[in-house]
């Protein structure tokens, strides 16, 4: 249980750390007053696409596919249930229709599943079992890019159709990474592209926390961590979310052994767990400084969430494996 305290601590303090640079950096001046802009730009055009890219067309294949099935359906399920509740709840966090509703949405239905489960994972249970907690996230990135980034722009930058609204350059690069998948279209590009495209993915977490620090920096953290509405929202999302939805799963688990006698292991249970365990992820203030939007509310809520999650991630990961024994170890 060391090593995995550890592990779970490493990415947590790798977030510190990076957030921190971006914050100093920004607090005495060596990054300008538009470099929060800059970081979210280059985030939103750049790194985000060539990661969610590389993702769809490496995980997205017909044997992916019909290989991690039982995996892909608890997924569906997992979503289906975070966005019923995550929506419903926003409405009781802002009565009112406004832009902060769609930042209380996204937090509440979305945890950070790829920067910190993604190093948990891998450094926990190893590169095979992170392949398949991967291809179990898939729904929830398709739903990021098309609807979380549309909700987190505000209404005077969407313009033209429904549609159009949603087209933005995750949202195609997810549409050509899940074409890439499907085809094999990612064997036939020239080994320079695909090494430029690894190479700008891995820099969308390290970036995206320097953004948070430099955001942060902006605020007062008085105001920031003493908003009592983001405590509470940051208590559903790190502790009573994730205990209704993994329970949930495990009870569908056993249902489904016990009616049609088959032997699905308790991997949806775990994956569940690092989908929607982890703190807020940072497209709250990524997606807001790139078009425009109020990232107050999602640096508020970054910084509480990442901070108290020391806490509960290994806490609510240790219950776990006494409820429900660990099917990777």
């Amino acid at each position: 249980m060391n090593d995995n305290m550890f592990a779970i601590l490493t990415p947590v303090l790798t977030l510190f750390i990076c957030m921190a640079i971006g914050f100093s950096l920004r607090k005495i001046n060596v990054l300008p007053d538009n470099s929060a802009n800059t970081l979210a730009k280059l985030e939103t055009y750049v790194f985000a696409p060539s990661l969610t890219f590389m993702s769809m067309a490496t995980a997205f294949t017909p044997d992916s596919i019909v290989l991690h099935s039982t995996n892909l359906l608890f997924a569906i399920l997992t979503l289906v249930i975070a966005l019923a509740i995550g929506i419903g709840l926003s409405y009781v966090f802002v009565p009112k229709k406004c832009y902060e509703r769609g930042v209380y949405q996204y937090a509440l239905v979305f945890a950070n599943i790829g920067y910190m489960a993604d190093p948990l994972v891998q450094a926990m249970f190893g590169d095979a079992v992170l392949g398949a907690y991967k291809f179990f996230c898939l729904p929830f990135t398709i739903i990021i890019y098309i609807w979380g980034i549309n909700i987190l722009t505000p209404e005077d930058k969407k313009t033209g159709s429904t549609f159009k609204k949603l087209l933005n350059f995750p949202t195609l690069a997810l549409l050509v990474g899940i074409v890439a998948g499907l085809t094999g279209a990612l064997g036939f590009l020239p080994d320079f592209i695909v090494t430029t495209l690894n190479s700008l993915k891995v820099c969308m977490g390290p970036v995206a926390m320097l953004l948070a620090g430099v955001t942060i920096a902006r605020y007062d953290i008085k105001r920031l961590l003493t908003n009592k509405k983001v405590y509470i929202a940051t208590l559903f999302r790190l502790i009573i979310l994730p205990t209704i939805l993994v329970l949930l799963i495990a009870g569908a688990r056993m249902l489904i052994n016990s009616i049609f006698e088959t032997t699905i292991t308790a991997a949806p249970v775990y994956f569940a767990f690092f989908a929607t365990a982890m703190p807020l992820g940072m497209n709250t203030i990524v997606f807001p400084e790139a078009y425009g939007g109020d990232p107050e509310p999602g640096a508020s809520m970054a910084l509480i969430s990442s901070t108290i999650s020391v806490i509960t991630i290994p806490l609510l990961y240790m219950l776990l494996t006494l409820i429900v024994p660990c099917p990777f170890t």
